[in-house]
């Protein structure tokens, strides 16, 4: 195998673990998230889409002759969860959430971007149809995120005046 294909593989790989870690994530936020129900709404349909990213990237390396890595896997989500649980202890989780959240859309971004490169590169171009069909969700999410973020920390400063326990979430 080549080094650039297996350069590929292991983005695939890390691309895999970084969708099981969002979707461990997110549904964290979605165990918490109780007074912002279009942000829960939201978080619940990318929870799909998340779901569906990791299956066809799982498509992806068996193409390749490839499969995930369990360890990489693992890894993801055990950071999730601690990324979750800390977030129990935040006054403004729903803020630190929101934040967490749209960096992530970033990172996601960023790896789909380099993965389109490198299977275009490669002549894969299964893979590249893929890589875009889950930049074009990570980038609608990222949008979403960042067109509500003024109105998520509106209501949650209007809730915190009030019922911090409840705007927290």
């Amino acid at each position: 195998m080549s080094e650039t294909r297996e350069w590929l593989v292991q983005w695939l790989r890390d691309a895999h673990a970084m969708e099981e870690q969002a979707e461990t994530m997110l549904n964290g936020q979605l165990s918490r998230l109780e007074s912002y129900p279009e942000l829960r709404e939201r978080i619940n349909l990318h929870v799909d889409e998340t779901k569906g990213q990791a299956a066809r990237l799982r498509t992806c390396l068996e193409q390749l002759g490839e499969d995930t890595s369990t360890l990489k896997d693992a890894g993801g989500k055990l950071l999730a969860m601690a990324q979750s649980l800390s977030g129990v202890f935040a006054g403004d989780e729903v803020m630190k959430g929101s934040l967490a959240s749209y960096t992530f859309e970033h990172m996601e971004i960023a790896s789909y971007t380099i993965l389109i490169a490198a299977a275009e590169s490669l002549g894969e171009p299964e893979v590249a149809r893929a890589c875009e069909q889950n930049l074009r969700e990570e980038e609608a999410m990222a949008e979403w995120l960042k067109n509500k973020l003024p109105a998520t920390t509106e209501q949650f400063l209007a809730r915190s005046e009030s019922d911090s326990d409840n705007a927290k979430r």
